[in-house]
């Protein structure tokens, strides 16, 4: 067997609205993780990858979740918590689950996989986050293996800042000389929005190709790990 999962990163809404769209044309469900104080109009973009692309709100996450879209955090504020004390950190992620806990219907943190911001972790916060959280997700190697039971840390990579797809085709390839793996993405808008983006035209032509080899299946994460226990 062969996961494929998209990690889309920041929560853009344009994007997001087309992303769950296509998806749905093809019967899955995908994987956005979301800041949690990215809509409101006193959140301050951290680099200008974020600059003049609207965020959802949790009405939109809150629709998309009831569609059988996985959302998930991805910070409070998207900080870079490799450069953050760990007391700090820590703050941090939990003002963002508690903003999960009261604005997303059905959200438990318990449940939960924490998608660090820059996918910058630190060891400390790695073993602080085992007791509060499912899993969490950081940099590493895209390639994991198949979802076990106790699956804690998962790894993805990425490429930017420009298109993506030529990377994303690379790992697909490099996942399917394999006998077994589960290859974790983390893309965030389509088209022009974001950092590395991919087009729309090609998820959906990607999405088509993977749905045709019988070994893959096309997963968010927390469904993915859903796996280990069934």
């Amino acid at each position: 067997m062969h996961i494929v999962t998209l990690s889309f990163d920041d929560g853009f809404r344009k994007s997001s609205l087309r992303i769950a769209e296509i998806y749905e044309k093809f019967g899955l469900a995908a994987s956005l993780n979301v800041i949690a104080t990215g809509h409101l109009k006193t959140f301050v973009p951290p680099d200008e990858f974020h600059v003049g692309y609207p965020k959802g709100d949790f009405g939109l996450w809150n629709e998309l979740a009831a569609r059988g879209h996985e959302i998930m955090p991805h910070g409070f504020c998207h900080a870079n918590k490799q450069k953050l004390p760990f007391e700090q950190s820590t703050d941090l992620i939990t003002r963002c689950l508690d903003v999960f806990s009261k604005e997303l219907i059905g959200f438990d943190p318990s449940k939960a996989i924490f998608n660090f911001p820059y996918n910058a972790s630190t060891p400390e916060l790695e073993r602080w986050l085992h007791t509060v959280v499912k899993a969490f997700r950081t940099g590493g190697s895209g390639i994991n293996r198949l979802p076990y039971r106790g699956q804690v840390k998962l790894t993805c990579t990425a490429y930017g800042p420009e298109n993506c797809e030529r990377h994303l085709d690379q790992q697909i390839k490099w996942l399917l000389s394999k006998s077994s793996g589960w290859l974790i993405y983390n893309t965030h808008g389509l088209d022009e929005e974001g950092w590395g983006p991919i087009r729309a035209v090609y998820l959906e032509s990607l999405l088509e190709h993977l749905l045709a080899i019988t070994s893959i299946r096309i997963l968010p994460v927390g469904q993915a790990l859903a796996l280990a226990n069934g």
